[in-house]
């Protein structure tokens, strides 16, 4: 009984705290809620309604319009493998507007119908719009996967992989080192923009620099791409050899947006903050900007995103309370998404770390978190914790997950030897799909 009265004390604490955070959430955008509903349209005179009203802010960017989408903040989670599922884009969205990816997809087993690539292009029914990132390296396969999304109403948008650096996808030719071959590049393109348009979907695509610094493509693919009918286009500003080590080269993102001039251009690569990707903007006059592993741990980055997108400095700062419940939401929507809560605690422990950077949480206790198994387990674990321990500041800022070091590309044989496919590897196109999702 004395276990069950504990529980019930710790399941209403992290409601309450849920509460505060979530009209956290909503005091980070009503100021520039309130100038949008203080004029009658954009330029108008500001209504009379007897109140006060906040300032009109500036937006930072217009919204970003991809294909027959309009996003409202020029924002997007990038794909990211055994993070970015349903549950994760939902607490995202829960924060603030942009769009939402899924995991990466590979296009053979999309084909295949595995029913892990099914789960990965599932929706939650209150998202919108909906959207999947494919990954494959033979035309004819990514062309059947997206006519499979598309013609079955599965997604509103599809992005093409072209910047996956892991080893198990270029070793295949695909992912960043894919656009070095020319034709094969044109020809995935094609396939996709093909089996997308009679349903009316937009296909985007993200890119890297290039193999590495002396096998550089993103200019080259960004135009080829414009050309064929892609919607967008995304820079990740490193190349395939630097993984995710050094300085993203937001210069590069800048000569690609001034390269490509007839469809938007987005950025990626070290946006930790609001702050950062506003600078971004200003750096490289993109269009909107991609985020991954900025909002690790932190979801509530969507809502300082579209606060400084629409001129709003009002940033969240959660202590460790409303930490602890966004962890426990997030529990229940991991739960809720793989329907067995032993998965989805496993799951969601490679989120603690995240969670807790910067945070006075000890070692013990972030290994307990980290090897929950249970939803009563966690909060228990939570409920042990100091959470009247406030927002700790710059210690919970800046880069998150591992930068690691830079790669040697693992490249198929003889790959840069040509623009162009050998006949070997045109022979074997559909037994380099990889039949597995993930990278």
């Amino acid at each position: 009984m004395a276990a069950t009265i504990r529980l019930a004390r710790v399941a209403l604490r992290a409601l309450r705290a849920l509460r505060a955070l979530r009209a956290e959430f909503t005091r980070a955008i009503v100021p520039f809620r309130l100038a949008e509903e203080s004029v009658d349209a954009p330029g108008g005179p500001a209504r009379d309604n007897g109140s006060v009203t906040a300032p009109t802010a500036t937006p930072v960017l217009p919204p970003l319009r991809i294909g027959n989408l309009t996003i409202d903040t020029p924002v997007e989670l990038a794909p990211m493998a055994g993070v970015t599922n349903a549950a994760f884009r939902r607490l995202c969205r829960e924060a603030g507007s942009g769009l939402y990816v899924a995991e990466m997809v590979t296009s053979r087993a999309l084909v295949e119908r595995t029913p892990e690539s099914m789960r990965i292009i599932e929706h939650d029914p209150t998202e919108t719009p909906r959207s999947v990132q494919v990954y494959g390296v033979d035309p004819a396969t990514v062309g059947a996967a997206v006519h499979l999304i598309a013609s079955e109403d599965r997604a509103d948008h599809i992005d093409l992989n072209f910047g996956c650096p892991a080893p198990k996808v270029t070793r295949r030719g695909g992912g960043a080192v894919l656009p070095w071959k020319n034709e094969l590049f044109r020809a995935i393109l094609t396939a996709a923009v093909s089996a997308a348009a009679p349903y009316g979907v937009p296909v985007t695509m993200k890119m890297r620099k290039g193999i590495d610094d002396d096998h550089l493509t993103y200019l080259e693919a960004g135009l080829v791409a414009q050309e064929l009918g892609i919607a967008a286009v995304a820079l990740h500003g490193r190349t395939a050899a630097q993984h995710y080590s050094g300085q993203a080269d937001w210069e590069a993102i800048a000569r690609l947006k001034e390269t490509v001039t007839d469809i938007p251009v987005l950025g990626n690569g070290d946006i930790w903050s609001a702050e950062d990707a506003v600078e971004m903007v200003r750096q490289t006059g993109c269009d909107g900007v991609v985020v991954g592993r900025g909002c690790q741990g932190r979801p509530w980055l969507f809502a300082d995103l579209q606060a400084a997108f629409n001129g709003s400095d009002v940033r969240i700062t959660p202590g460790l309370r409303e930490v602890a419940a966004t962890i426990r939401r997030h529990a229940e929507l991991m739960i809720e998404h793989f329907g067995e809560e032993l998965k989805a605690m496993r799951e969601l422990r490679k989120h603690m770390a995240w969670y807790f950077k910067g945070y006075p949480v000890g070692g013990v206790q972030r290994q307990g978190l980290a090897m929950v198994s249970t939803l009563a387990e966690l909060d228990d674990k939570l409920g042990a914790l100091d959470l009247d321990q406030p927002y700790p500041g710059a210690a919970a800022e800046g880069q998150r997950g591992r930068a690691g070091s830079p790669k040697r590309p693992i490249l198929p044989e003889g790959w840069l030897d040509s623009r162009e496919l050998s006949d070997d590897f045109r022979r074997h196109l559909h037994e380099a799909e990889l039949s597995i999702s993930g990278g």
